[in-house]
């Protein structure tokens, strides 16, 4: 009566450590009671190559199947139908491992190390394991998703251009925009508001008198999720040269990603209001990437939007000193009320002061290593 026990004990929720063909059950449950597999096939009114078949494991438990063979041995319908079930997904990771071992030059084209230590991907015990846990990290079932998802509608289609050769660059991209739209899924927002959208920017200028993060980016944050944007502070992996993104996540949803590339506060604003620009002025199909080396007319009127918004165009005009010290600047970002070092990096990139010099008044910035 051993197999009519397993039976029994699946009923109850048994839970076996290795899973065979449901055909196996009903070979050892037909010799347990006598009956020839003939006999069961006139019994349940088919084929006995049918019976065979099930047997064999060739031919899947169907719910009519499962319901034949409750009235023909007694043992209840779900039961194959679980049994069958339980078989097949085990049948399936089998064949799914199989399928990640074939992929794991995968893992070369990804800043593993740097996932490990974001948190990304757990450790695993070899590379099929580590392909599978990427794959639920980018959420998608394949490789040959991921490159749909990551590479030929995300970084291709964006405003940025990555050599087809590079591709340690592009999986280190797509880790950083994955994480950027993780941290917009956990972020409630409201629907996006384009007047709520420009005075939030507005406000967002007296922040940059803010220095510590700690206390500028939460209310950041809290300022643009009432106004439908998501802005994410997102540190790069290695071998990702973007300083910042922008992207609608749904009409009413647009994520603003940066990732304090060069770690001072008139790159952290600039690169914010820069994104902002594309939100205010372009449309919402388009992934803009910035990396600093982009030059074309969304870029320069981004740029343009950022410049204007930082410091008034008739501010920034009617600063004409006859000499420019830090004395000079810090008087003239009080008096429009931004952050002097916001000013300095403006006059170095006109090249009306050398990167050289100044260097005090800007912040600097690092991000606090994982544990």
């Amino acid at each position: 009566m051993l197999v009519t026990t397993m039976i029994e004990n699946q009923i109850n929720q048994y839970r076996p450590s290795t899973v065979t063909p449901p055909g196996a059950t009903l070979a050892d449950l037909l010799e347990e009671r006598g009956i020839t597999q003939a006999e069961l096939a006139t019994r349940m009114g088919v084929t006995p190559k049918f019976i065979n078949e099930l047997v064999a494991g060739k031919a899947s438990i169907t719910p009519t199947t499962a319901l034949a063979l409750e009235r023909a041995l007694d043992v209840p319908a779900d039961f194959w139908l679980v049994r069958d079930a339980r078989y097949q997904e085990s049948k399936a990771r089998s064949e799914a491992e199989t399928a990640l071992a074939a992929e794991v030059l995968w893992l070369d084209e990804l800043p593993l190390s740097d996932m490990r230590k974001f948190g990304c991907i757990r450790a695993q015990p070899n590379k099929s394991a580590y392909v599978g846990e990427a794959l639920r990290f980018f959420g998608v079932s394949s490789v040959s998703a991921w490159r749909e998802q990551y590479i030929k509608q995300t970084v291709e289609t964006a405003a940025y251009r990555i050599s087809a050769k590079d591709t340690a660059r592009v999986g280190a991209v797509a880790t950083w925009l994955r994480l950027g739209e993780l941290h917009a899924a956990r972020t409630v927002c409201e629907p996006f508001n384009r007047q709520q959208f420009l005075e939030a920017l507005d406000e967002s200028r007296a922040l940059t008198l803010t220095t510590d993060p700690k206390h500028f980016i939460p209310q950041l944050e809290a300022l643009f999720a009432k106004c439908g944007v998501v802005v994410a502070f997102v540190r790069a992996p290695k071998g990702c040269p973007v300083s910042g993104a922008v992207r609608w996540l749904s009409p009413q949803k647009a994520l603003v990603q940066l990732s304090l590339r060069y770690k001072t506060n008139d790159s952290l604003w600039f690169t914010f209001f820069h994104e902002c620009g594309h939100i205010a002025l372009h449309g919402k199909k388009m992934l803009f990437l910035e990396d600093g080396k982009i030059t074309n007319v969304e870029e320069e009127e981004a740029n343009r939007f950022a410049a204007d918004r930082l410091i008034a165009p008739a501010d920034w005009s009617d600063f004409n000193p006859f000499a420019i010290s830090e004395v000079v600047i810090r008087r003239f970002a009080s008096n429009v009320g931004i952050a002097p070092g916001i000013v300095l990096g403006r006059l170095q990139n006109e090249k009306r002061v050398p990167w050289s010099r100044l260097h005090n008044l800007k912040v600097r910035y690092t991000w606090k290593e994982p544990r």
